[in-house]
C-alpha cells in the first residue's frame, strides 16, 4: 500500500482539538463556528466523524447525543437531515456534515480527521464511515490527513484512497479507560503493531503517554508525531519535546 506523506502544515501551527470551541461564549464543540474561530486564530483543525443512518459523514464526537444536544438516542439513527435539525447545546448551529466544514474551510487551515471507531470493539467491521469520509473529501484541495484508533479503520482507508495521508491515533490502552473494549485487544494495541501494515504515515498519541518506548521507536524511524489533548501551556511546553506538534482546548498556544 502507497503511504501518503503528512503536510508539512500540520507540524506548522497548534491544531485546535474539535475546532477552536468556546462554550461560555455559543462555540460549542465541533462546530462550524468553532472551525470558523480556529482559522481566524491560523490553528489547524482536528475534528470527529460519525455516521448517520443514511450513510453521510457527520461532524460528531460522541456515539450518543445527549452529552453535546438536547436530543436522546445514537446518532446513527438519525438521518443527515435529522441531525443538522438538532442544536448543538450553547451554540445557535445544528450538527454539520462533513461536506459543510470542508466547504466553509476550503483550504483555510489543516483538516486532522479522526474516524470513530465503529466495530465497537476497535474490530474489523469497518468500511461505510470510511466511504462516506472519502466520498465527501473527493475534489477537495486543501490539506487533510485521516486518522482512527481502529487500524482497520486505518487499513480501510488505505485501499479507498491511498492518496490521503493517514495515521493512528493511539495512546496507553488503560483498561479504565476503555470499558466496553476487550482487554486482550487493548493489550494487542499498546506496542502499535499496526503502523506498518496500514502503511501509516504519522501517529496522533496520548500526551501523558508520551514517553512511552513505542512511541519513541517510531520517532527514530522519522515518523511524524502529534499529540492529544494538550490543555496548558506547561503541558505543551513539555509535550514538544517529545512531539512534533500539539492538538490543545482550553488556551491559546502561541
Amino acid at each position: 500500500m502507497q503511504q501518503a506523506p503528512l503536510p508539512a502544515s500540520f507540524l506548522a501551527a497548534p491544531i485546535a482539538h474539535r475546532g477552536l470551541h468556546d462554550l461560555a461564549n455559543g462555540v460549542p464543540e465541533n462546530s462550524l463556528a468553532s472551525f470558523d474561530a480556529a482559522i481566524a486564530n491560523g490553528y489547524g483543525i482536528e475534528l470527529d466523524l460519525q455516521m448517520s443512518a443514511d450513510g453521510v459523514a457527520m461532524v460528531f464526537h460522541d456515539y450518543s447525543l445527549e452529552r453535546l444536544t438536547g436530543e436522546k438516542g445514537a446518532v446513527a439513527q438519525r438521518t443527515a437531515h435529522q441531525l443538522g435539525q438538532i442544536p448543538l447545546t450553547g451554540g445557535q448551529e445544528g450538527i454539520p456534515t462533513l461536506a459543510q466544514t470542508l466547504a466553509l474551510v476550503a483550504g483555510r487551515a489543516p483538516l486532522l480527521i479522526e474516524i470513530k471507531d465503529q466495530d465497537g470493539a476497535l474490530g474489523p467491521n469497518v468500511g461505510p464511515l470510511e466511504e462516506a469520509a472519502v466520498k465527501a473529501l473527493t475534489g477537495y484541495a486543501g490539506d487533510v490527513a485521516l486518522m482512527s484508533f481502529n487500524p482497520h479503520a486505518v487499513a480501510a482507508l488505505a485501499k479507498l484512497a491511498p492518496h490521503i495521508p493517514r495515521g493512528l491515533t493511539t495512546c496507553n490502552y488503560d483498561p479504565k479507560d476503555w470499558t466496553t473494549i476487550p482487554k486482550a485487544r487493548l493489550a494487542e494495541l499498546v506496542p502499535i503493531p499496526d503502523f506498518t501494515r496500514t502503511s501509516a504515515g504519522f501517529i496522533s498519541h496520548q500526551a501523558s503517554d508520551l514517553a512511552s518506548p513505542h512511541v519513541a521507536a517510531l520517532k527514530a524511524q522519522g515518523v511524524p508525531v502529534l499529540c492529544w489533548t494538550i490543555r496548558t501551556s506547561m503541558e505543551e511546553a513539555a509535550a514538544r519535546k517529545l512531539a512534533d506538534n500539539v492538538t490543545f482546548e482550553g488556551y491559546l498556544p502561541a
